[in-house]
């Protein structure tokens, strides 16, 4: 090749190499890792008297270990901030988890604070600052009124019982290109890299624990406008009172997740009284799922100013509460 032939192809080929990495800098820009993410919880309010005297509000240490075991560390979040502190602290923290329980999703403090968060999470998301939000149990409800801006919850009653999924197909135009193809919840993003044999005992077997008395039916979820074109649903389950309910969802366009059930339990509660799925499966479903949120987690590149502030608004400066005594937790961290 003549100096002038190879001085024209490596012209082109540096060419082509910027116009590629032009193309796609959004891509790029996710590919980033926060090796150190920090995982905001919304505390909730202590209403039973026995747990009065201990503090104002709580977070069961089951979800602080679920957390951390999938190497994240938490910051409790309290309910009685102001607008812009918790601007303050969005921009240091890496995702949120809303809590199971029992509070009123649209007036009480906890709905309230997780509004703020939830607007913040959008906007960001929006802004290419990605921001990953989990709702377990309550917290899948929660993400639900925040969508649709309502309570669709009806009696769905499944009170202390291990139950295995059943995994739906759905019509997920947004992320194919071919229109009318199928997505199943094994190609989520929740359950992408998740075992064939955990995701056929995940069908079977009585992998996940399930304590609550209200949710949002399928019918209610499909007739809803707001919530479908929103979220993939990606499993449904049946009340005690035949009322199918939808038990796994996904954020079609923003990394928001919620289940129904508790993936905490299994590995981090272990009252003899209660159905927590403790076989080994159910251990590696719990595992892959924490996992799982953390790595998005590890997506945002927010942080704190200093490591001092960091230090000090972490969950480590608290000591949890052996609690098995007088409540169905082994563990409470009370603020």
């Amino acid at each position: 090749m003549s100096q002038t032939g190879f001085l024209t192809y490596l012209c082109l080929f540096i060419a082509c190499c910027v116009g590629y990495s032009e193309a796609f800098p959004s891509k790029l820009s996710q590919e980033a890792v926060n090796d150190r993410p920090v995982i905001g919880v919304l505390t909730q309010i202590v209403s039973d008297d026995v747990m009065k005297p201990f503090g104002r509000t709580y977070i069961p240490a089951s979800y602080v270990k679920y957390l951390e075991s999938g190497g994240s560390r938490v910051m409790p979040i309290r309910l009685t901030l102001t607008t812009a502190e918790y601007e303050n602290i969005f921009k240091k923290i890496n995702g949120l988890l809303f809590i199971g329980g029992a509070v009123d999703l649209e007036t009480s403090d906890f709905a309230r604070v997780a509004k703020i968060f939830y607007r913040l999470a959008l906007m960001a998301n929006d802004a290419g600052d990605f921001f990953p939000i989990w709702g377990t149990c309550m917290g899948l409800q929660l993400l639900t009124v925040l969508v649709a801006g309502e309570s669709l919850l009806t009696d769905t009653l499944a009170e202390n019982v291990a139950l295995p999924l059943n995994l739906t197909t759905e019509n997920c135009m947004n992320r194919i290109t071919t229109l009318g193809v199928s997505i199943e919840a094994h190609s989520s993003r929740m359950f992408e890299g998740f075992p064939d044999k955990l995701m056929t005992a995940l069908t079977q077997e009585p992998l996940t624990g399930n304590f609550h008395h209200f949710g949002v039916t399928v019918q209610n979820f499909q007739e809803n406008k707001k919530l479908n074109s929103f979220f993939s649903l990606l499993s449904t389950n049946v009340a005690e009172n035949g009322a199918h309910f939808i038990s796994t969802i996904e954020g079609k366009r923003y990394p928001f997740y919620g289940v129904q059930w508790h993936p905490e339990v299994n590995r981090f509660q272990w009252d003899r009284k209660k159905n927590y799925p403790h076989s080994a499966r159910a251990v590696q479903l719990s595992s892959l799922l924490a996992e799982f949120f953390v790595d998005e987690g590890r997506r945002s590149l927010h942080r704190f100013d200093n490591p001092e502030e960091e230090a000090s608004s972490l969950i480590y400066s608290y000591t949890p509460v052996y609690a098995g005594n007088f409540t169905g937790y082994e563990q409470i961290y009370f603020f």
